[in-house]
């Protein structure tokens, strides 16, 4: 029999519990906080580095382990100071498919005092351009795949001091990664304060400029720990052994790493944990993640909704062996909950199913829904971190009532301490220790907390409020209909009209005005679109899988 969660609680954060909590000021605002944890992410590494060889990074043929990999750090730091100068505050920044040449650079410079940078995968050449320009990056490690982005840049003479290459052939100008992948058993002596920026990662800038959200060493730590919280948590309050809450484990990381969700959620909850990480090579393709699935026996999958989407409904997902697969963890844009569905019924081995909600501007994960708790709430994001304050507001500011709509806003030691360079954008965000999510969702009497759209992706249709997320999840439980994204146009006698952008199954195509009778059997008739586009493509999404709302609007012009 398990407990309740209030107890679960009262046993994991009291004193002397391995999640201890204590009070304590963070930037003139009162928090509650782990008293157990580290003081850096330099720390952490060296923890980690007790492993010695126990493996730890795993991509393609090459095999790091915790040892190595400390090393690798403290040495690559020791080539970046004592060669090319990097100094305490210096921004390094990272233009590369995942990979330990990712890593390696950036706690390194990290681990010195420096502030990473984590570019955009996919920005093209006027974006990378603002980014290394506003961040002020004096180093950049780049791979032969991305290089060509940034040639142009580096060619007027714009760009970083130091370009460290990663790849066969480095280009006139650049320095081959390889001079400063050293290896040293001398960890960096420079302070560090928990509060030290720990890497700048840029919004998904769905309009305007993107900003470069400051994540903390404090922030990240305390983010990780709430995630082992979580899963601990859960197992007590299941009575069972939780999937993610000890053993060895083997995580299969598919999030870039210029993420939060890839690099603090993933990364450094894996390196916190002792698990093994598997970075896929290249673009995600769901077919070869389930071959590494199979191939390295991966227990914990952390995934983006859409690629748990791709992998449960291949046509092949039956032809692999996927039954070492213990937990898939799912955050960053909404879950249908036809995909949860999906899951249970292809994967052999039934996995413990987590959903998560967090922002960059949290470090990660904020709220989590696991186990049989998302089972019986499947659209709901899950209950804060105990660190965490969560705090539904109505348009006065003041606190709603549970199951009353309003703006989430979150409380405590993970919330940003704002955007570089971008005090207006901060000042607006961050009001009194709150971070003004944007977001508007409810909490219910047990305190689970549910999203419901974006503010600014809310449809008014005729004065009243049309919230996209539930005619989407609505739309994709029908059996004809892979992915969906629903957008408002402008009209000039509602305001909006509702449309539906629609990528069928392949091999089908829906008749629209069924696709609008099953919505209209669902939800009201207001909430039916009116308009529908078939596309054949995936619907386009951002790096953190959240639809392009903007540009799917643009569809319908």
């Amino acid at each position: 029999m398990g407990m309740s969660y209030a107890e679960a609680l009262s046993a994991l954060t009291g004193p002397g519990a391995p999640f201890e909590m204590v009070e304590e000021e963070v930037r003139g605002v009162r928090v509650r906080n782990f008293r157990n944890r580290e003081r850096s992410l330099r720390e952490k590494i060296a923890n980690a580095a007790l492993r010695g060889e126990q493996e730890f990074l795993v991509q393609g043929r090459r095999r790091i382990s915790y040892g190595a990999f400390a090393r690798q750090v403290w040495g690559t730091a020791e080539a970046l100071e004592r060669r090319f100068g990097l100094k305490r505050g210096e921004r390094l920044a990272v233009l590369a498919y995942n990979s330990p040449d990712w890593l390696i650079p950036l706690f390194a410079a990290t681990s010195l005092g420096g502030i990473g940078v984590g570019l955009n995968g996919w920005w093209a050449e006027e974006e990378l351009a603002y980014a290394l320009e506003d961040s002020g990056s004096r180093f950049l490690v780049v791979d032969e795949r991305l290089y060509p982005r940034v040639e142009p840049i580096l060619r007027r003479r714009a760009g970083p001091e130091h370009v460290f290459f990663i790849g066969e052939r480095p280009p006139e100008g650049t320095i081959p990664v390889g001079r400063i992948l050293e290896e040293s058993d001398r960890m960096p002596e420079v302070p560090i304060d928990e509060d030290d920026p720990f890497v700048l990662l840029y919004t998904s800038g769905t309009t305007g400029r993107s900003k470069a959200c400051i994540t903390t060493h404090r922030g990240t730590i305390t983010q990780v720990l709430g995630i082992a919280f979580g899963a601990v948590a859960q197992s007590l309050v299941s009575g069972t052994p939780g999937a993610l809450s000890g053993g060895a484990q083997t995580s299969l990381l598919t999030s870039p790493l210029f993420h939060v969700a890839g690099l603090h959620s993933s990364f450094c909850t894996a390196l916190t944990s002792g698990a093994r990480v598997v970075l896929p090579e290249g673009r995600f393709d769901p077919e070869e993640i389930m071959r590494l699935i199979e191939r390295e026996r991966v227990t914990l999958w952390g995934a983006i909704p859409t690629m748990l989407h791709r992998v449960v409904h291949h046509e092949r997902v039956g032809d692999y062996d996927l039954s070492s697969l213990r937990a898939i963890t799912f955050g960053g844009a909404p879950t249908a909950p036809e995909t949860i569905d999906r899951a249970r019924e292809v994967l052999p081995v039934e996995p413990s199913l987590g959903n998560a909600y967090g922002l960059t501007e949290t470090h990660g994960v904020a709220t989590l829904n696991t186990g049989a708790d998302l089972l019986r709430r499947k659209t709901a994001a899950g209950r804060p971190l105990p660190v965490l304050d969560l705090r539904i507001a109505r348009e006065d500011g003041s606190p709603a009532d549970p199951g009353e709509l309003g703006e989430i806003r979150f409380r405590g030691p993970t919330v940003t301490p704002g955007y570089w360079n971008r005090p207006d954008a901060t000042a607006e965000t961050v009001v009194d220790g709150w971070l003004h999510t944007g977001d508007i969702g409810f909490v219910d009497a047990e305190g689970f907390l549910t999203v419901v759209d974006r503010a600014k992706d809310m449809i008014l249709r005729g004065g009243e409020n049309v919230y996209c997320v539930e005619i989407e999840n609505c739309l994709a439980e029908h059996p004809e209909v892979d992915e969906a994204a629903v957008v408002g146009i402008p009209d000039p006698e509602l305001g909006e009209r509702v449309a539906a952008a629609v990528r069928p199954v392949p091999g089908r195509r829906p008749d629209p005005a069924a696709l609008q009778r099953h919505v209209g059997a669902h939800l009201a008739a207001f909430k039916v679109p009116e308009k529908i586009l078939f596309v054949d493509d995936p619907l386009p999404r951002n790096p953190a899988g959240k639809l392009l709302k903007r540009q799917i609007a643009e569809w319908f012009a």
